[in-house]
């Protein structure tokens, strides 16, 4: 009987998705459709697989080439994208019109937007990546103070005792010659390490040996893998929310569980994983704050972890104003997940990049040991290292970890809009526009890489790796152009009420670990080539004698006496 039901529902989704794709392609036409874009490979999957494929760069880089700032695109079964890196779209998008997303639609269809959150919310429980409206700028405003300049103090030694047993470990590794290590093995484990301490006061990772041992966050790495890629993407857009229309906790789960498909399987598993181990993290804590033995209550009062400040504000606040246990649960597996594999991509990538450029490696490791004369680096020194910023925010341009801003971070549209452009554009049919009819229901897409690295904006070397142009006055045209990001002109970390509130936390993990390891440690290259394949969360990996791609980032690392 079950297995009948769920061949209804599979056929009753397939026959509502196939009369949407003849009435969106076919009856219903708009001028959105003669927009410059690529042809669709596949009428199933539309441009999906050449966005997420593991050389999709080269796409990426074609399709900005060749049809400019504002792109047509086609996702599963012919529904709508749009692809933007226009300086003006963006800031109507994520600013001036973030309310034709979030705010009409909580005015007009409260159940949608609980369906829009609840699609994230199936992987992070009911923190900030997953909701929307008044209940996401409630979220926000609790956990601002959280990631104030006074707390990144706060922060700084717990930063460098996890990064002092990192750099322990390795210097064990390399005690007698130089030696091949993957680094992206040691900097993800560290960086898991580094939101568990400072995050939540909980330690996921000893970093002792090479064992990774806590299941959790094993769990949280197979999580960014299995979301970041075409599967993920396509559960998360069309399976997920199919299953979501349902009411019932239950059928809901009976649905997902019945996919033939590994990856979803999978998703199933470490999202169990996650969740439990984000309970019992919060629970520890609660009772620790309402324990019978004033010591127990005392030292927490006393924790300067994110999560734990968190619940004390939380505690004082009204019945209205406070987040509830499920918000709370909600925000651990949220800060795990953000910070793990973007901070991790984004050292990852800082660390190749200075062993490809020795030079560059070397004139910073003089800044650092400078600095270090009196010991460890303080947060305000940190901060003052003007070619670590450098280095660190031009990573950070032309290398963002997400290159794509994810559609379920951003939603679609809700109703027919017009979307002003900075410059115009001509259509398929020739006619110059200086705006752009975005039907409703049309998903968006911000293509963070185009907008970093727009040589319009940035000048004619906008593709080179180059710290230098940070410590000379930027182009006058970029400064000209608004752009909404909330760091340095870039859009690495969005902007408006979607960005990551977190970035200043992500630039100091950046920053210590890297004064760390460089002080200790000559990184070079190994003879393996290493590749960036196109994904959510971007990663280095290695190509193996069948092919197949396997996340590593191999370096020579030898010890500095």
């Amino acid at each position: 009987m079950l297995a009948s039901l769920f061949t209804k529902l599979l056929l009753t989704a397939g026959c509502y998705y196939f009369l949407r794709l003849i009435f969106n392609r076919v009856i219903l036409k708009s001028p959105f459709d003669d927009l410059p874009g690529p042809p669709s490979n596949s009428w199933l999957l539309g441009n999906i697989p050449q966005l997420f494929q593991p050389k999709g760069w080269a796409f990426h880089d074609e399709i900005l080439r060749n049809y400019g700032r504002a792109i047509k695109m086609r996702g599963a079964l012919g529904e709508r994208l749009f692809l933007t890196f226009d300086p003006r779209a963006l800031y109507h998008i994520l600013v001036k019109a973030r309310c034709l997303v979030h705010k009409v639609v909580l005015e007009t269809d409260p159940h949608l937007i609980s369906r829009l959150g609840s699609i994230n919310a199936l992987f992070f429980g009911e923190g900030l990546l997953s909701t929307f409206g008044q209940q996401h700028k409630k979220q926000r405003k609790i956990l601002n103070p959280v990631f104030s300049i006074n707390h990144m103090r706060d922060m700084i030694p717990v930063f460098h005792e996890v990064t002092g047993r990192l750099q322990m470990v390795l210097r064990k590794k390399v005690e007698n010659e130089p030696q091949e290590i993957d680094l992206l093995h040691w900097i993800t484990r560290t960086a898991v390490e580094l939101i568990g301490r400072s995050g939540m006061d909980y330690s996921f990772d000893p970093l002792v040996d090479d064992t990774d041992q806590h299941p959790y966050s094993r769990s949280v790495k197979k999580l960014a893998v299995l979301v970041g890629g075409p599967a993920g993407f396509l559960a998360g857009q069309y399976i997920l929310p199919f299953a979501e229309k349902f009411n019932c906790p239950r059928i809901k789960r009976f649905i997902v569980e019945q996919i033939p498909l590994k990856p979803v399987q999978d998703l199933i598993q470490v999202t169990d994983i996650i969740h439990q181990t984000s309970l019992e993290i919060i629970k520890t804590k609660q009772e620790a704050m309402t324990s019978l033995y004033p010591e127990i209550v005392a030292e927490m009062a006393n924790k300067k972890d994110i999560i734990s400040i968190l619940m004390r504000a939380n505690a004082q606040l009204s019945e209205q104003d406070r987040m509830s246990d499920a918000e709370v649960i909600g925000q651990v597996s949220t800060l795990v997940f953000a910070a793990m594999d973007t901070t991790s991509s984004a050292l990852s990538r800082s660390l190749y990049l200075l062993a490809t450029h020795p030079g560059v490696q070397e004139r910073l490791r003089t800044e650092i040991k400078e600095a270090q004369i009196d010991g460890q680096l303080s947060y305000d020194q940190l901060v003052s290292l003007p070619y670590m910023d450098a280095v660190c925010r031009e990573t950070l341009r032309l290398y963002p970890p997400i290159p794509l801003a994810p559609l379920r971070t951003l939603g679609r549209a809700q109703k027919d809009m017009i979307l002003p452009l900075s410059k115009p554009i001509r259509d398929a049919n020739g006619r110059e526009l200086a705006e752009i009819f975005i039907p409703k229901g049309t998903d968006i897409v911000v293509s963070i890489v185009g907008s970093n690295c727009n040589p319009e904006l940035w000048g004619a070397d906008a593709h080179e790796w180059k710290p230098d142009r940070w410590l000379d006055s930027l182009p006058k045209t970029l400064e000209e152009a608004h752009m909404p990001g909330i760091y340095s002109h870039l859009m690495t970390f969005l902007g408006g009420a979607r960005a990551c509130i977190g970035f200043k936390f992500a630039q100091l993990e950046m920053k210590v670990v890297l004064s760390v390891l460089l002080a200790s440690f000559k990184f070079s290259p190994s003879e393996k080539e290493i590749v960036w394949p196109m994904s959510g969360i971007v990663g280095p990996a290695i190509e193996g004698p069948d092919g197949a791609v396997h996340q590593k980032l191999p370096l020579i690392m030898s010890r500095l006496h």
